[in-house]
């Protein structure tokens, strides 16, 4: 079958992506430092109730993940739920989520950077962090600009390590609850209930189930991949069922260890330099583990900024393709095929955040990264608004759907109402304010930007190109289907 990613130029993503790999790419982007060690100070806010947030995020995921999957395997583009919305709500919006997500993995590779730099200069401060921070960034660079096959290789290893680490977390963190771990100071599951359940109320537990949301942001990255994937629909039917619950389990199963074992009021869940997973196995008597976890965190933050990168390069892509981009984003290297003007001009805020690193100048990015605070809960109410007019679109088309949503409409309208909902109470609640209106601030210039593309129908030759090979491919995919 012909590559879902082919331009006007006759340049073409290339199949390259196994399964294996679409699975650990998906877990890499949405497994960071979040889990690790920003999950403690959740766990400090909200108490043993924490589990509740996570399970309600990861509940939420499903569902998203659900309708993402159905309109991928209808029509599988590497732009995924950017190009979705562009043909399902407006072109306009197809802008707007697309450049909008580009800027979140953009700005987060930044941060990435920055922890590996922290955790490198601490075991060999000669050189600074910036130092390591740039070499971390040209480094995964040049992963990016190798053939998409060898990149998903690369990642499939880099990212089992993190994999590795937590089910071995699990299962030594469960003997401990089952008193059958010999070591440490801590057993059972006292600590679940012994200071209250939900010790801070239930409006700490709504907090948390907001930060929680974020947590998992990178699980929809396996649509983008998949269509880099030799059978683009098989591999997202797949992959959206199995990535999911995997997911779920890692950090539910981990979250529910920590606050079974771990007192909700140790001190270590809030200290960023030690985290959740850190103060777990301090408890559980095992050696050196600040060492081990920092090791974890390293592999981890490289993983998921070689993941971001190649995300958004490809957004740029897809982007480039439908006329929202420069054409330019659309050259291929010659022989990796892999969208190496994308990647240069993905990896500029990272190498923007090396330099206000360097100057002492990081506030800046802080208020940068504010400004995509909210990216997580628009790319869910967008995907469902899609879903919603694109299940539709298809069934009056005659369009076979293989992969659907569960209790269409009225589940999707559920997700709709919670996220909406979610989204007035970060404004009203206070904590996440100045990522709810940053955020708003930002996709509103997007906005406009979007409408003027669409009523001056900017890059028109390039929206007509790309319609027609994708109807080409549409067509394609529906024999296939029948055959």
């Amino acid at each position: 079958m012909r590559s879902i990613g082919m331009s006007s130029s006759g340049n073409q993503l290339e199949g390259g992506l196994k399964s294996r790999h679409l699975t650990m790419l998906s877990i890499a982007g949405v497994i960071g430092g979040a889990l690790f060690v920003g999950s403690g100070k959740v766990i400090a806010n909200a108490g043993p109730a924490a589990i509740l947030a996570y399970l309600g995020g990861g509940i939420l995921v499903v569902l998203v993940m659900r309708m993402l999957g159905e309109m991928a395997v209808a029509q599988p583009d590497t732009g995924s739920f950017s190009t979705y919305a562009d043909r399902a709500i407006g072109r306009w919006a197809g802008f707007t989520i697309g450049w909008l997500y580009w800027s979140f993995w953009s700005l987060l590779m930044g941060w990435e950077a920055y922890v590996a730099g922290a955790i490198l200069n601490s075991w060999i401060p000669a050189i600074p962090i910036w130092g390591y921070m740039l070499i971390v960034t040209l480094a995964l660079m040049a992963v990016n600009f190798m053939h998409v096959k060898n990149y998903g290789e690369f990642e499939f290893w880099f990212a089992l390590i993190k994999v590795v680490a937590i089910v071995a977390f699990i299962v030594i963190g469960a003997s401990a609850i089952v008193h059958i771990w010999p070591f440490g100071d801590v057993s059972g599951w006292e600590h679940l209930t012994s200071q209250g359940f939900m010790p801070n109320g239930f409006q700490s537990v709504v907090v948390a189930l907001l930060g929680a949301m974020f947590a998992f942001i990178g699980a929809e990255i396996v649509t983008v991949a998949a269509a880099e994937a030799k059978n683009p629909s098989k591999e997202i039917i797949r992959t959206t069922r199995s990535v999911v619950w995997r997911i779920s389990l890692f950090y539910i199963g981990s979250i529910f260890i920590v606050v079974c074992l771990v007192p909700y009021t140790d001190p270590g869940l809030k200290d960023s330099t030690v985290g959740t997973y850190a103060v777990t196995m301090q408890h559980l008597g095992i050696p050196y583990a600040k060492q081990i976890v920092n090791f974890v965190v390293l592999t981890s933050v490289c993983s998921c900024f070689n993941s971001a990168l190649y995300t958004s390069s490809r957004m740029l892509f897809s982007l480039s393709r439908r006329g929202d981009a420069p054409r330019a984003f659309q050259i291929l290297g010659k022989n990796t095929k892999a969208p190496y003007v994308g990647v240069l001009v993905s990896s500029i805020l990272a190498l923007i955040t090396v330099v206000l690193t360097a100057t002492d100048k990081m506030n800046v990015f802080d208020v940068l990264m504010a400004a995509t605070g909210a990216i997580a809960l628009l790319v869910y109410l967008c995907i469902a608004v899609s879903q919603l007019n694109m299940r539709r679109k298809l069934e009056a088309s005659g369009t076979q759907v293989q992969l659907k949503m569960w209790l269409f409409p009225w589940l999707t309208y559920a997700v709709i109402f919670v996220i909406v909902a979610s989204l007035i109470t970060m404004v009203v609640e206070g904590t996440f304010f100045n990522e709810v209106v940053y955020t708003s601030i930002f996709g509103g210039l997007l906005v406009v930007l979007g409408f003027m593309a669409q009523k001056n129908n900017w890059g028109g030759e390039q929206r007509a190109q790309a319609e027609k090979e994708r109807l080409e491919i549409q067509a394609q995919l529906q024999k296939n289907n029948e055959a």
